[in-house]
Parts: C-alpha cells; sequence; structure tokens
C-alpha cells in the first residue's frame, strides 16, 4: 500500500461484542474488505456459525494465524486483557510496513505493548464510548453504536494515517472523533470502565441502576475518583466535570444493556479486574495514594471469579469504603 493510498481491507482480532460489531458494519460496506484472525476452537466456531448481529446472520472471512496472506491496511484489536499476548503473536502475519494499528480494548497499556511488538509508529491511540452492546455465545445485539475517539496521542492537526482511517470510517458508516489530546481520552475511558464495569459486576446491576442517584452510583463515582486522583499523578488532567460528561453518555444508554464484566461474570468468564483495580492499586502505591474502593472492588471480584457462578451479590450489598 503507498502511503497516501485508501485502506481497502481490515483484519480484525476478537470476535467478542466490539470485534463482531465493527465487522458487520464493514462486512455490510463489503463483504471482501474484512476478515477475522482466529485459532483453533475460535476459528472453527467462527468458521461454522458466523455471527448474528441484531438478529441478522453474518459469515465474515475467518484466516488463521499461520495462513500466508498479505498484510492488512488497518488491523483492529479487540480482545480480553489476558488475551492480549497472544493477539499480538496471532496478527504478525497480517502486519506489514504499512499497517495501522488502533486497538479498542479497555485499560490504559494495549497500545504500549503492542507497540513494543510492531512498532509505536503503527499504532493509534483509540477508546470506543456508548455503546450498549450484549453478546451471548455467537449473537449480538446493539441499539447505540456509540463512537470511536482515536488518533495519534496529540492531534493538533489531523496525520496522514489518520486521515486515511477516518476516510475508511466514514464510507463504513462508524462514528468517530479525533480529539486533540487522546492520552486524556484514554484516561477518561479507563476512569469509565473503573467505575461501571466494577460496580455493574459486583452488584449484578444493568445501566439502569446507575442512572439515577443511589448506592450504585455513589459506588461508581468513588471508584472513578480514585482514578482522577491517580491521574493527577501521572500529569493526566480528569475532573468532576469528567465524571458528569460520562453521567450525559450513560444517561443515553439502554437502561437494561450491561457492561461487558457484568456479562462476563453472567458467563463465568475471566474479567478484566487486573486491568482495572488492580492497575489503580498498582499505581496507588507507585504514588502514595490509598485506594480504598478499588481494593475492596478487586477482592470482591476475584471472589466471584473464584465461585465461578455462585452465589449471586445482592444489588443492595454495601460497600464498606
Amino acid at each position: 500500500m503507498a502511503v497516501n493510498a485508501a485502506i481497502g481491507n481490515v483484519a480484525i482480532i476478537g470476535a467478542g461484542a466490539l470485534g463482531g460489531i465493527y465487522a458487520s458494519i464493514f462486512h455490510q460496506m463489503d463483504e471482501q474488505c474484512v476478515s477475522f484472525i482466529a485459532g483453533g476452537e475460535h476459528y472453527e466456531r467462527l468458521r461454522a456459525e458466523g455471527l448474528v448481529v441484531n438478529g441478522k446472520p453474518c459469515h465474515i472471512p475467518v484466516s488463521r494465524p499461520e495462513d500466508p496472506l498479505p498484510p492488512s491496511d488497518l488491523m483492529i484489536v479487540a480482545v480480553k486483557q489476558h488475551q492480549l499476548n497472544d493477539a499480538i503473536r496471532d496478527m504478525k502475519m497480517r502486519v506489514g510496513p504499512q499497517t495501522t494499528i488502533i486497538s479498542v480494548m479497555n485499560g490504559i497499556d494495549s497500545e504500549k505493548a503492542i507497540g513494543a511488538a510492531y512498532g509505536e509508529g503503527k499504532v493509534l491511540y483509540a477508546v470506543a464510548v456508548g455503546i450498549d452492546a450484549v453478546r451471548a455465545g455467537n449473537r449480538i445485539d446493539f441499539s447505540r453504536q456509540g463512537k470511536i475517539m482515536f488518533g495519534e496521542a496529540n492531534n493538533p492537526s489531523v496525520s496522514g494515517r489518520v486521515q486515511r482511517v477516518q476516510d475508511f470510517f466514514d464510507r463504513a458508516g462508524i462514528i468517530f472523533e479525533t480529539p486533540f489530546d487522546m492520552i486524556r481520552i484514554l484516561w477518561w475511558k479507563f476512569m469509565i470502565n473503573v467505575g461501571i464495569n466494577q460496580a455493574s459486576a459486583v452488584l449484578r446491576a444493568p445501566y439502569g441502576v446507575f442512572q439515577t442517584p443511589g448506592e450504585a452510583r455513589e459506588l461508581m463515582e468513588a471508584a472513578m475518583r480514585e482514578v482522577i486522583l491517580l491521574a493527577g499523578k501521572e500529569n493526566i488532567t480528569l475532573s468532576e466535570d469528567d465524571i458528569k460528561a460520562w453521567g450525559v453518555v450513560l444517561a443515553g444508554l439502554n437502561p437494561e444493556g450491561k457492561t461487558s464484566m457484568l456479562q462476563d461474570v453472567e458467563a463465568g468468564r475471566k474479567t478484566e479486574v487486573e486491568m482495572f483495580a488492580g492497575k489503580i492499586i498498582e499505581l496507588g502505591r507507585r504514588h502514595g495514594v490509598p485506594t480504598p474502593v478499588n481494593e475492596r472492588l478487586f477482592e470482591m471480584i476475584r471472589e466471584i471469579e473464584a465461585a465461578a457462578g455462585g452465589n449471586h451479590l445482592s444489588l443492595h450489598y454495601r460497600l464498606n469504603y
């Protein structure tokens, strides 16, 4: 691909809610422009069953990591935190000199890990905000696409590679925004996930429980405030206004929708608690900042994982913070 050539094909590693939704949108635009990378039983299942997105069957091409295919113009990484190292290895054959990589993973570290493997110059920062997807097996349902916020670390102007991705998203109907400061946006999304994902997981509560004042919302915001304190120590500016900005997004989500961590808990899957509370605890110790809310959330979510679908917690469970 010439440096200024348009993006013609995209490979996605991770066929969960986000990866599946974006793949289905690209597939609707051009059935030949998108494919999944998957190995082992994931490859066999995707090949045999495909996906059903909002009730519509969607059979997207799947390649194995070792298949000798040309490099992709765009690579989207949409796996869970504990799958990232495998994903970095498995996408090797599809990353070439002109490949642009974006990660829509949660957390604040995936870009660094991908950049260490393939070069920071290939990686754009990205977060997905406001999507209300629910996944059950190969079925994915969503009522709001939300938007992808992506770009270079700083975007005083639009770089050539950001422009190419913008053009591709425009053609596909992907809603996007390129903020000036993507590192701050990465931390803002991290703050959101530390709050809503973990609180919803321990309370077994959908978005609707957090859309009105009450103990659930207080817990969510208490976890977020620990992120704000630590962001300042990392020279990232977050404030109460950022919690309010999340409240605007939250108010527009389907009240019956569920966070990815709640869906993981209900399905008995491993959660991303190490990426959320675990990271906050690590940063708190590094900077000498107490993190009692996230420490308790970490303990509770690890207990839920250990129980693997055991006793459910009451929605009125009180945390001592």
